[in-house]
């Protein structure tokens, strides 16, 4: 799929994966619309830094865990932007929820950022995703994570099951929207440190990891361009990016 002058909605774009992946598919020749929540001055420089490639950007400040987000999103984007080509659901909520201490607030919170703001956004602007764009198909792709694909990660029982429940809303979608929307999602293992992992717990995984070193924020960009520009015959698809994590 041809990229120059098409758009993308990147959640939770101001750091990390998110930063990496808008910078790939603007320097891929996409304008930009970009959702944080406090990253302001990281967001504001990222626009800045998509401007100088060219690409027009526009960030959102916005609160996922809201009920109303899509609702909210969509009136601030139709606001700026005429098309929407590619939706990246990348924000995520991560952190420990031990059987034992878990308390709901934990649960509704990881199931409404990392679960119901993807598939509210994915209902929102499944109308708007490639329409009128003759030979264009609108382009769908979730983060979900390594370990809902049959290795839980022990002590994040909510995370967990927010991200199982993107992998099924994923493969809904595919069948729901096809065939003028594709709908794919990657499984990363560890493309960007959480803070809170020390460096014996980083060298105890990267012992379990074949290729022997952590991936990228820029690996996952990669990937997202590839499920966006080259894949246009597949939908419904995890593509797991690990390392070959899950081997072991």
């Amino acid at each position: 799929m041809p990229l120059d002058g098409s758009v993308a909605l990147v959640t939770g774009a101001a750091r990390r994966v998110g930063r990496a992946t808008a910078l790939r598919l603007a320097e891929a020749g996409m304008d930009l619309a970009l959702t944080y929540h406090r990253s302001r001055l990281e967001a504001e420089d990222l626009v800045r830094q998509i401007e100088s490639r060219g690409r027009r950007a526009v960030a959102f400040q916005i609160d996922l865990a809201q009920v109303d987000v899509a609702e909210k999103m969509h009136g601030q984007f139709i606001a700026r932007f005429d098309r929407l080509d590619v939706l990246v659901n990348n924000a995520s909520d991560f952190g420990p929820s031990p059987i034992g201490r878990i308390t709901t607030g934990q649960f509704d919170r990881h199931m409404a950022i990392n679960a119901r703001a993807p598939l509210m956004l994915i209902q929102k602007f499944a109308p708007l995703l490639g329409a009128g764009w003759p030979g264009r198909l609108g382009r769908v792709v979730n983060f979900i994570d390594i370990h809902v694909m049959g290795q839980p990660l022990t002590g994040y029982a909510t995370y967990n099951a927010s991200k199982a429940a993107v992998k099924e809303i994923t493969m809904t979608a595919a069948m729901e929207l096809a065939p003028r929307v594709t709908v794919n999602a990657i499984a990363p293992g560890v493309v960007a440190w959480a803070p809170s992992y020390s460096g014996e717990q980083r060298r105890a995984y990267l012992r379990r990891v074949p290729l022997q070193r952590a991936g990228t924020p820029q690996d996952a960009a990669s990937a997202v361009l590839y499920l966006v520009k080259d894949a246009s015959y597949c939908t419904g698809q995890i593509l797991k990016l690990d390392g070959g994590r899950l081997l072991t």
